[in-house]
Parts: structure tokens; sequence; C-alpha cells
């Protein structure tokens, strides 16, 4: 199994999900590949909760450099796909690549990943139909109209599916990709 993962973004994306997700797997010694729709410098958000407030509050957030653009991307090559949230699954939703590419991966029943927002590029795929998955509270009608079953927990995994409602739950995000990644490992897929 190839250890590289795809990153999947844009501008308006989260960057401390993507940070913390290249890093976390360059500490497991993983190649980290961050896909666009261009590669090129993007323009990320960092995301978080005030008070008094019914929604997540915007920041400028550090500068991510897409190494790829998401049309040059093929599955084959990766082991693993994660789809951050932020702003940038609001528009990744209408791309076909993007959407084709999500396809494939689940055709090829390898692990996928999605934080908050990310849940949209996988129900406009149609990949959550029939899946109990998590996600951040304001986009839960987008998994029930695909036929998939909101489930309010922090983490959720469907089997080679895993889902986090924020980035405030890297910790049991991430301990569940691995367990998910180990046992693709094991069975040789």
């Amino acid at each position: 199994m190839s250890r590289k993962v795809l990153i999947v973004t844009g501008d308006g994306g989260d960057s401390y999900e993507v940070l913390y997700a290249c890093q976390r797997f360059q500490e497991a010694r993983w190649e980290s590949v961050v896909a666009a729709p261009a590669r090129r410098k993007l323009h990320m958000l960092l995301y978080d909760y005030d008070a008094g407030w019914d929604t997540c509050v915007e920041h400028p957030g550090h500068s991510v450099e897409a190494s790829v653009a998401l049309t040059a991307v093929v599955a084959k090559d990766f082991g693993v796909l994660l789809i951050l949230g932020g702003r940038a699954p609001e528009y990744l939703r209408n791309d076909p690549s993007v959407l084709a590419l999500a396809r494939e991966f689940a055709a090829q029943n390898k692990c996928i990943g999605a934080i908050g927002n990310g849940i949209q590029v996988l129900t406009a795929a149609g990949l959550t139909k029939g899946r109990t998955v998590t996600c951040h509270e304001h986009v839960r009608i987008e998994v029930e109209k695909d036929g998939g079953r909101y489930l309010d927990k922090p983490v959720v995994r469907d089997g080679k599916l895993v889902t986090a409602q924020t980035w405030k739950r890297h910790p049991e995000f991430y301990r569940e990709i691995f367990a998910c990644i180990e046992e693709q490992q094991d069975s040789g897929k």
C-alpha cells in the first residue's frame, strides 16, 4: 500500500486542519500531498468558536502550498484520502473531477476521512448514502438528504469512512484514521 496521503482543500480551507494533517502523517513517515484546484499558494483561514456567535468565526490563516492540481491526481497512487473543512468544500463539491476522485478512492476500498464541512464533498459524490457519519452540525442536512445517517458524536467510523465534527476532535479522528490504515495494511489492500 502506498504511504502517501492526499489532502484535499482549496482557498478558504482550514489552515490548522491542513497543517495538522500534513505534520501528523509526516510524523508517521507518510508523504503528505496537498491537492487543490490549482497548484499554487492557497489563501487559508482559521476557524474558531466565539461566545455569542451561532457559527464559526473566520480569521486569516497560514498559507499552504498545493503541490498538485486535483485533475492531476490518480487515486491508485495514494493510500488515504482526507477532505478537510473550512469553506473550500462549499465549492469543491461542485467540481466533477473532485467528486470522481472521491468515488475512485471509495471504489478502491481505501480509507477516506472528512472533518467538518469536508463531508459536503462526500455527500455531493453520493458516498454518505446508507452510511453513518458526523460532521459540522450546520451541514448535517446534506448528509440526511443524501440518505446518510448523522450521528451527533465527535468522531464516527463506518467501515473505511472516518468523519469528525471539527478540528477540536483531531486526536480521536487521527486515532481512527490510523486504525483504519493499519487494518488496510493488514488486509493487503
